[in-house]
């Protein structure tokens, strides 16, 4: 009879002998490890230098465009017969579209602080031969990445605030800031583009972004915690596992594998894009509307100096009065948190829980009397007999009408669609970075074939097409989220959260210690 040695009897022991599995969790509800349980001002600090790294960060995309003409002049670039100087701004939206697909949904694992300070760093390093290029190719080669690493940044900063609000109510002002930011970040780049390149050359417009990441990068590493309530858990069980205990999350236990995750990441959005209803419409009136943004980098510049013979920089800084707008939407969107929350009065679907269209109710009026209606003061007033502060307003009324629009459609799909909310956000990335880098594209030849008046015209009436199907959701809601089979299980979610809430304990205990929404931004 052969001999057993202590490691083949432990090799061969029963599974029921193994060591139990210890999970790991928060040490009760006011864990003051829990994001959701930091101080009200340590959440504000980490938003707020977030918010200001992707404020500072979407200004890349368009500082850029007030320098067309310099650009163009060194790398013998031609916009005679095609605006290739948006290149580089087309370029820069596209790697959003790829980053936003690939790196959103693994940074949930990887920890939020870990891979905003990478991506921030990258940005940097892509930063850096924008300014000295010696080609029009590197140019637009590198803004690719540069794009990609925005995106991140920008997203990462939306899921900042996910992580540390637990409810809808508490996440209502923050949020509203962060759409401000990211928007207008973009809209500030002409402006901000314009003042440097004023004074020096274009190369400067980079060398400033590398003194400003610079240091806002500095400021994060110091500053900014991790907020992903999984990774700090997953942390403490590394740590107990170094300690020789069989310690582990709920999260590790049931963590999908990374190449399954991208490809529900992938694959998943795009189902949604063209299999729901109100994802292809939301999507199609989001993208428009950005795009629309982006369009002003061209078209301003194409207006103002035909009419008034300004300068690209003079051009830039009108481009103002879209920031102003957007702005001053900041206190508009929190009216219409109000609207939303009040609805939970008269919501016989769900007794106590806000209706989720009534997240649209003043996006469709923002988007007819501001976008839209701001598109048609544009244009009509776009008269050399007039003075330039009349389409100034126009800008103004569409920068306001943007905030409006962008911020109720996300807020709708969150609700609508909780858990699969993520993969709606996502295709909505997709939808307003590509429309953002080739409607641009048209904007000379549309203005130049159509005139100043009915080019705007024509924007101002496809803005109006598109509210007609916000308007159909708001109408026949109830049926449409019982057609859709993501948004039937939100609801009998819902339903059964409220049910859970009635019968146990403090009001969503479960929810706030255990956030789970797939994917990226705002979704989170």
């Amino acid at each position: 009879m052969t001999a057993i040695s202590d490691e083949e009897k432990k090799s061969s022991a029963p599974p029921s002998e193994a060591p139990e599995v210890m999970i790991v969790d928060w040490d009760g509800p006011n864990d003051p490890k829990n994001p959701f349980n930091w101080s009200t001002r340590k959440k504000w600090l980490n938003i707020i230098t977030a918010l200001l790294s992707t404020y500072t960060a979407m200004m890349n995309g368009t500082m850029i465009t007030v320098a067309h003409e310099a650009i163009n002049n060194e790398f013998h670039v031609s916009d005679a017969s095609f605006p290739n100087s948006y290149w580089p701004v087309s370029s820069w939206t596209m790697g959003g579209v790829v980053f936003s697909l690939l790196i959103l949904p693994i940074m949930e694992d990887f920890g939020i602080r870990r891979t905003f300070l990478i991506t921030h760093f990258c940005l940097i390093l892509f930063i850096i031969p924008q300014a000295v290029a010696q080609n029009f190719a590197t140019l637009v080669v590198v803004r690719f990445f540069a794009g990609g690493c925005v995106a991140v940044l920008g997203n990462g900063s939306a899921s900042i605030i996910g992580n540390m609000f637990a409810t809808e109510m508490a996440r209502t002002k923050p949020i509203a800031i962060w759409i401000i930011a990211y928007l207008g970040g973009s809209s500030s780049g002409p402006v901000i583009g314009a003042a440097v390149f004023q004074f020096l050359p274009w190369r400067w417009l980079s060398y400033v972004q590398l003194i400003w990441c610079g240091v806002f990068l500095v400021v994060n590493l110091l500053v900014m915690e991790e907020t992903r309530g999984t990774v700090i858990l997953q942390r403490r069980a590394k740590k107990l596992r170094a300690a020789g205990k069989n310690a582990y999350t709920q999260h590790e236990l049931q963590a999908e594998p990374l190449r399954q995750v991208l490809v529900t990441s992938l694959r998943r959005p795009l189902k949604m894009l063209f299999t729901e209803y109100v994802v292809f419409f939301a999507t199609l009136w989001s993208s428009f509307t950005v795009g629309t943004l982006y369009l002003f980098t061209q078209s301003v510049e194409q207006v103002f100096s035909e009419l008034y013979d300004w300068t690209p920089v003079q051009a830039g800084y009108v481009q103002a009065a879209i920031v102003l707008g957007e702005v001053c939407a900041w206190s508009f969107s929190l009216f219409s948190a109000q609207v939303y929350f009040s609805s939970a009065k008269r919501n016989t679907e769900i007794p106590g829980v806000p209706i989720p269209e009534a997240r649209l109710y003043l996006s469709v009026g923002g988007g007819i009397i501001g976008f839209a209606g701001g598109m048609f003061v544009y244009g009509w007033t776009s008269y050399p007999s007039l003075p330039w502060i009349a389409p100034a307003v126009g800008l103004w009324m569409v920068g306001f009408g943007s905030i409006v629009v962008v911020g109720g459609i996300a807020d709708y799909a969150v609700d609508a669609y909780a858990k699969y909310a993520g993969s709606a956000m996502a295709s909505f990335v997709v939808g307003e970075n590509t429309v953002s880098a080739f409607l641009p594209l048209a904007t000379s030849s549309m203005y130049n074939t159509l005139g100043f008046q009915w080019a705007s015209t024509l924007l101002a009436c496809i803005s109006l097409l598109l509210t007609i199907a916000p308007l159909s959701f708001i109408i026949w809601g109830k049926q449409i989220r019982a057609k859709s089979p993501f948004m039937a299980e939100a609801m009998l979610n819902k339903r059964a959260e409220i049910a859970h809430e009635l019968s146990t304990g403090p009001p969503r205990e479960i929810r706030e210690r255990n956030p789970d929404v797939d994917g990226m931004g705002l979704a989170v």
